[in-house]
């Protein structure tokens, strides 16, 4: 099972490279690539999470508690892609002023706080019965809340703007300046001394758990691009209907 597991991971590695680069080139439409990774969502994360809860063997120390690792540490990689894909779209959208990489910088951010979501609730149901608290102040957490308010004021500040460009020049500005929070969470249990263990690596995790981690972070990378394309083609569309209110006559907009 741990071969199988393995050759499943490095497939659906080369399946997730493969569309992305397609998708990126312009072979694929987003619509089009994200169905394609939806549905191949599906049996990844099934497989995923069949490994995780029945296969892989209890932590010598948590027993079966650990398992929510699974979902929670998943959840990160989604949060951390779809932030990052807000950052690099909206530096994109200042250098170019094109209102498609602003539709793509708001569907990074808005999918991103899902996750963002996903993976604190996660990880207060993991910390009671690990730490004996629902939540704490430690730097890591906190740093997690902070982004979170951060990105979650990014689509207040975009809901209280009317202007299209106005909206998406001072939105870019935070998405941007948000950002700075991705690697002070991730660099605060070095930084300081924090209830929260370091990040762990394949060489000091059991080689069972591995493989049914990286399938899961596949397939959370899919639910991500799925998520990310139709809340992308929702927001072109917002966009459209806004210019088709203010000018009629002068919308020109690249549909891609």
């Amino acid at each position: 099972m741990l071969r199988l597991g393995s050759t499943v991971v490095w497939l659906v590695l080369a399946f997730v490279l493969v569309t992305w680069i397609m998708r990126w080139s312009g072979r694929l439409t987003p619509q089009r690539s994200g169905t394609i990774w939806g549905i191949a969502a599906i049996p990844v994360l099934a497989f995923g999470l069949y490994l995780g809860l029945f296969w892989a063997p209890p932590d010598v120390l948590m027993g079966d508690v650990y398992r929510i690792m699974f979902v929670h540490f998943p959840s990160w990689i989604g949060t951390g892609s779809a932030y990052f894909t807000g950052f690099l779209c909206s530096i994109f959208y200042l250098r170019s002023r094109e209102l498609k990489w602003d539709s793509w910088a708001s569907a990074g951010i808005e999918v991103g706080l899902v996750f963002n979501a996903t993976g604190l609730i996660t990880g207060s149901i993991w910390g009671r019965p690990t730490w004996g608290v629902w939540w704490t102040w430690d730097p890591r957490l906190t740093w997690t809340a902070i982004m979170f308010v951060t990105f979650a004021g990014y689509l207040v500040l975009r809901a209280f703007m009317e202007d299209p460009e106005g909206r998406a020049r001072s939105s870019a500005a935070v998405a941007i300046i948000g950002f700075s929070t991705l690697p002070m969470v991730y660099y605060s249990v070095r930084w300081w001394r924090t209830l929260h263990q370091p990040q762990s690596s394949p060489q000091t995790v059991d080689p069972e758990m591995v493989v049914p981690l990286r399938m899961m972070m596949l397939a959370f990378i899919l639910i991500f691009g799925y998520l990310l394309t139709r809340r992308y083609m929702l927001a072109r569309l917002q966009t459209k209907l806004e210019y088709s209110e203010l000018a009629p006559d002068e919308m020109e907009m690249e549909a891609s």
